[in-house]
């Protein structure tokens, strides 16, 4: 787990508050929906926070973006040592910066040769091809896949410590983005732990976030 501590202690905390200042009446359908949403977007953000303090790696691909020099805009591989070739810079080392200081280390050496250049770095893909296990499980964070092997999503709640006592395993979520569109694939865990329905413990893609739910009964 890499992002744990922060990611963990935050959801943690909102979970609690939103299962604390619940109504004494029964959570209507549409009130359930509206919180497992607003819980839904604070991981997510979480996520998206996290992923801003990586520190990139050998393996990772960058698409590097120099603006107004379209023939210097290129993606690049880290190499093994951690570096990159780049036009006019040579060869640099990125490992261990994160976005942010790639684009300014990137923009200071470009500018021995242009004026005021503006550099933009995206990981287009992680060597060290990670998931997300948000939501109420005991170690909410992100998980390195396997290299040998594909994993599954109770494969990876069980690395995430397993559900919490608030949890709602049957309202399973796998959030995956592909070619472009978001999609939420609803996971039923009793079909796989009681049912012993294999076919439904799906395997897991790189950057899939798997969210579980506040049971609210």
């Amino acid at each position: 787990m890499k992002v744990g501590g922060i990611i963990a202690f935050a959801i943690a905390f909102c979970a609690c508050a939103a299962h604390h200042t619940q109504p004494a009446a029964p959570v209507t359908p549409g009130e359930q929906t509206a919180i497992e949403q607003r819980l839904l977007q604070t991981a997510l953000d979480l996520k998206n926070k996290s992923q801003v303090n990586y520190k990139i790696q050998p393996g990772d691909l960058l698409e590097i973006t120099v603006f107004q020099e379209a023939d210097m805009s290129r993606t690049a591989r880290i190499s093994g040592n951690g570096t990159i070739t780049f036009p006019l810079a040579g060869n640099l080392k990125l490992a261990e910066l994160s976005v942010p200081e790639a684009e300014s280390f990137l923009a200071e050496k470009l500018s021995e040769f242009l004026i005021k250049p503006q550099v933009t770095v995206l990981i287009k893909e992680y060597g060290n091809k990670q998931i997300y296990v948000l939501g109420e499980v005991k170690k909410p964070g992100s998980i390195t896949l396997p290299p040998e092997r594909r994993l599954t999503v109770l494969e990876a709640i069980t690395l995430a410590g397993g559900f919490t006592d608030l949890a709602a395993p049957d309202r399973t979520k796998v959030l995956r983005n592909a070619n472009g569109q978001n999609q939420k694939i609803p996971v039923e865990i009793s079909r796989i732990t009681k049912q012993g329905d294999k076919s439904a413990d799906i395997f897991l893609e790189p950057n899939d976030t798997v969210f579980v739910p506040q049971s609210f009964f």
